[in-house]
Formats: structure tokens, sequence, C-alpha cells
């Protein structure tokens, strides 16, 4: 009962549905010319592009190369899974300017039968999503030959991602699929969040006092054309030991040996697997991310309130912010020192940031208002310069609390300035930083790029900012998160904890939320219809009984796992860990 109609060419007729359990049909089709195809209707019949394509292609070759006006009939295979009519007119239509052949219309004895060569099938192969391709390239060699182009995974990659980190570009070995493949499914159970089926939740306990610092061990970047996965953490506690541990084998890596001082910063650079440490007493040490061995120490003899690391000239660097406002330069691993700015007079430095392209640095306090932060190049930093020349070196940025960098724009920074010490209003001011050389010297410049003012519901000090692409923030207080646009545009705003959020991990997939509410909320980022951007809220990770804790006190995540430090109420603070099933 089902029709086929090639409109003002060919008519294939008589085409009746295979029994149940058979993949074959029968058709009888004429040898008119075949010039077009306009439309199919199908009744009777499973609707599947791959089906009607694979029924065209070989009857069209019958057709041409049959002999005699009789006409021919023809057995083909056919799949049967569906797919939507819109999909099958875009693939017939892709596929007829390859099946037009020139000849006699009135007899097709002397036309020589089409071949679709591999060019063509990959031209209409474009049509086809994945899971499509994907059963294209088991109908034959020449199919799975054009089915398996490496351009044609390449196009489905850079159509759902705008960023795609692969190790390898091999054509023999097709990266490109491999990487679309297993990203997709990941993100699938990251989407889904089903605890056994999707992700698998590991605690771990050894700390025996709070945890003081959580960072990856391990490339967050994840390279999902290899298919290896390591995700490793490490963790500084006030116990005095560091500890590393492999969330996907659940256990513990190793512990260095207890210290002197409490442990109260932690940074890592997990491309060196290095993880540096500071202690109560500003005593730095780095230790070997591999084993946990010492390679380095330098007492500083203050307090050390934030770590930076970055790359300048192929020499690796770290910035550390201390509590009477000085930025002390050391070089990795050795520890020996480049530099000592006082930045902030008398006051800590409570926020230090470093710009995505290694250029910049921010420094400020959030103990006075009339104290500026101040931005710096990180290659005045590597100058054993004197404090004198830092009102010229510097951009000073008054009134600003705390900032956060752009990571696709690498000089981009996104500033909280408080409009009025008395109100509850604060303005965010987006800034282009930018180095401008005349004859005889050079001057940082900022050029304003966003600006707008937001009402916060109490002092502003405990506000959590975080930024993504070029142009978008994410904004935290109290149990609220806001979506924006660097010129103020409203996109989305959440109100899924029910307790204060703690802290935000923001990745090109997804962004994660912690909560004293004792949760983490899973967000995924969505391309609106309008083309803008917005988040879409998932599902919670539970992080336990509240008999036991006291909620979550930071997040952090990579592309298959995410992992948060837990507050518990006899002060051993332990992990959760979420693995996603690959």
């Amino acid at each position: 009962t089902g029709v086929v109609c090639l409109a003002g060419s060919a008519q294939i007729c008589g085409v009746r549905p295979p029994p149940e359990g058979e993949c074959r049909t029968e058709a009888i089709v004429s040898n008119r010319r075949l010039c077009n195809i306009c439309s199919f209707e199908i009744s009777g019949w499973p609707r599947s592009g791959l089906e009607v394509l694979n029924l065209v292609f070989c009857a069209f070759g019958d057709a041409i190369g049959g002999k005699g006006r009789a006409g021919k009939l023809v057995s083909v295979s056919a799949w049967l899974f569906s797919r939507g009519r819109d999909s099958l007119r875009r693939m017939a239509a892709a596929a007829a300017p390859c099946l037009i052949e020139s000849g006699d219309p009135a007899g097709m004895e002397s036309a020589p039968a089409p071949v679709l060569t591999q060019d063509s099938l990959i031209h209409i192969f474009t049509r086809l999503g994945a899971d499509d391709l994907r059963q294209a390239s088991l109908v034959n060699q020449a199919w799975n030959d054009a089915a398996e182009t490496p351009w044609l995974w390449r196009r489905l990659c850079l159509e759902r991602w705008i960023f795609c980190n692969l190790s390898n570009t091999d054509r023999e070995i097709n990266s490109w699929k491999k990487y679309y493949l297993h990203r997709s499914k990941t993100e699938q159970h990251m989407a889904s969040g089903r605890s056994t089926s999707d992700y698998t939740c590991t605690t771990f306990r050894g700390h025996s006092d709070s945890i003081t610092g959580l960072q990856y061990l391990s490339n967050p970047d994840h390279q999902f054309d290899t298919g290896i996965s390591k995700s490793l953490v490490c963790t500084a506690s006030r116990d005095r030991t560091l500890r590393a541990w492999s969330i996907r084998e659940g256990k513990q890596l190793w512990s260095t040996p207890v210290q002197e001082e409490p442990l109260v910063k932690l940074i890592t650079i997990p491309q060196e697997d290095l993880a540096i440490t500071a202690d109560s007493k500003g005593t730095i040490k780095v230790w070997n991310g591999r084993t946990g061995d010492e390679l380095a120490v330098s007492a500083t003899a203050l307090r050390v309130c934030n770590l930076v690391t970055y790359n300048m000239n192929n020499q690796l660097c770290l910035t550390v912010g201390s509590g009477r406002g000085a930025l002390i330069t050391l070089t990795i691993p050795n520890l020996s020192q480049i530099s000592h700015l006082s930045v902030i007079d008398a006051y800590k430095v409570d926020f230090l940031l470093v710009s995505p392209d290694h250029r910049w640095i921010i420094a400020g306090t959030k103990e006075s208002y009339d104290i500026p932060a101040k931005v710096l190049g990180t290659e005045h930093l590597m100058n054993s310069a004197d404090d004198d020349r830092l009102t010229t070196d510097s951009l000073p940025l008054n009134s600003c609390f705390t900032a956060c960098w752009l990571p696709k724009k690498s000089s981009r920074v996104v500033t909280l300035i408080h409009s009025d010490v008395t109100s509850s209003e604060i303005s965010i001011v987006t800034l282009d930083i930018a180095l401008q050389k005349t004859k005889h010297n050079s001057e940082i410049q900022a050029k304003q790029v966003g600006y707008f003012t937001c009402k916060v519901a109490a002092r502003s000090s405990n506000i959590l900012l975080e930024g993504h692409g070029t142009n978008t923030i994410i904004l935290a207080q109290g149990i609220e998160l806001k979506l924006l646009s660097i010129e103020g545009m409203h996109l989305a705003s959440f109100n899924d904890h029910e307790e204060t959020i703690s802290g935000i991990s923001v990745d090109p997939f997804r962004v994660v939320t912690a909560s004293m509410d004792l949760s983490l909320r899973v967000y995924t980022w969505k391309r609106q219809p309008n083309k803008r951007l917005g988040l879409e809220s998932n599902y919670h990770l539970l992080g336990g009984s509240h008999l036991r804790s006291r909620g979550f006190i930071s997040v952090l995540c990579d592309y298959v796992s995410i992992v948060g430090a837990v507050l518990s109420k006899d002060g051993k603070d332990v992990l959760k860990a979420y693995y996603f099933n690959l």
C-alpha cells in the first residue's frame, strides 16, 4: 500500500510493506528518465531517511541500467528505524543531483548505470546526524568509507561544541568520530544525573581537620578522543597534610608527612604535575604531584592570603598575595624570589587573579573601600622593580571589591564596585585592559565595554562572581544564582537552593553550585532560539546526612567528574566525588 512518488520522472509503485521481522522490499520501476525527486508519501511503512535513500539508489541504478522499456523488478535491503518526513525531503533533495544522468529520454538501453562517487555520498551524508551516519556506515564498504570521513565528524563536533580539545587528528583513527561519540555520551550522563546508572558517588575520608584547599591535580580539559580519564584531586588541610585522591578508582593515592604548621592555601599546575602549598606561618612548598615528595621550600614570614601561577617568557612563576598588602613573585619549581611589591597598604590581599593570557594580574582588598584594587602587568612582576614605579606601572580601580576575568576574552575583566558606602546598590563594570606604548614610556589603560547597576540583598562582600565566554556573568548571593550579560541584560535566575550558595564552578559545558544545604546543583549551558546563551537547571547531587555534615563549602568539576568539600560537624571534613560513567 505504500507509494513513492517521483514527480515528473519515474514512478515506483506497488510497494508492499515487508512481513514482520523481514527487511526486504520489492518495487516495479519504470524506465522513464529520472530527473528530480519532489516528495515522499509512504503509507504503512516505517518512515526512514536511510530506508528511502537505499530504495531510491538501487531503483535508480536498475532503472537506468535496465534492458528495454518494460521496467524491472528489483529487490533492495531496508532499515526499519524512525526519521521525520522533513529529513526525508532534505536527503532526497540532496540525493537528486547526484542521480541525474543525461541520455535518450525515449529509451535507456544506451545509458550507463549511475555510480555514486565517494564525494557524492559525503555530500548526501552532510544531511545526516550522528546516529544515522553510524547506521549508514553499515550498508556496504563504499558507504562505510564515506561515513567514516573525518570531515563529517569534525563538522558535527564544531556544530555542537564551540571548542573541541583533540589530542590527535590522525585521519587513520578518525579522532573526530571518537571525540564526538565519547563526549556526547558523557554529556548525556551528566545532563540526566541518575544515580548509579549515570554516575558513581564516593566519599573520601582521611583528613582529621578542616579542608582549606581543593584543586584538580589532573588536567581538567579531558581528551575525549583518547577515552583516557584520570580525574585526580588534591586537598590541603589544617591537619597539616596534603593528600591526593583518584576519583575514578575511589582511593587515596598519597599523603605527605605531617607538616610543622597547618596548611592554609593550595594551588596546582596539572601540566607539570606540581602542587604548591602555603602554611599559616608563610612557608611555601612545592610538591611532586605523582609521588607527594617535597621539591622546594621558601619561608616568606608573611601570612599568605592568595596564590596564583602563570607562565611568562617560558618561566613558570608564582605570585603570593600577603596579609600586609604585598605581592611576592617566585620562580617555579625552585622558589627563588624575583620581586617584592607593596600593592595594598597594610591590608590583606583578598583577591588575586591572573588573566587567561597570563599578561595581567588584578589584586584588591575587601577590608577598606578607600583602597583601590590594582591591575599590574606580569612582566612588571618579573622585574626586580622597586615600589616607586608602582604608581606608573599599575592601573587603580577605585572601590573595587572583587573581580573575575572572562575566559574567552583574554584581557577583559569584570569588576564589582561599591556605588555608595551606605547603599545596597553595586556597579558592575567590564573593562578591556591594554598597554598603551608611547615614545618614552608605556601606560596601562582600561576601556569600558559594559556597565550596569544591581541591587544586592545585604553587604556585598559575600557575592560570588564568575565569567563565561566573552560577555556572560554568573553572580551568586544568598540562595539566588543570576545569569547576566556584561551590558546588564538579565538572561536567567534560579533559586534552587534552600541555604546560602558557598561555591561556583564553571566550565564550557555546565555550571555547578555548592550550598550549605548540603547539595550541589547542576546546570547546563543552552543556546536559546534568539541565539543568546542560557542555563538549564538539571538536578541536585546530595552530599549525605545533616546529622554528620553542615554543608558544602566548595566545588570543582572537570569534563567527567564533580567534587565538593563537605564541612563536617566533628571538624573532620570529607570529599564527595561524583564520577560520570563513560
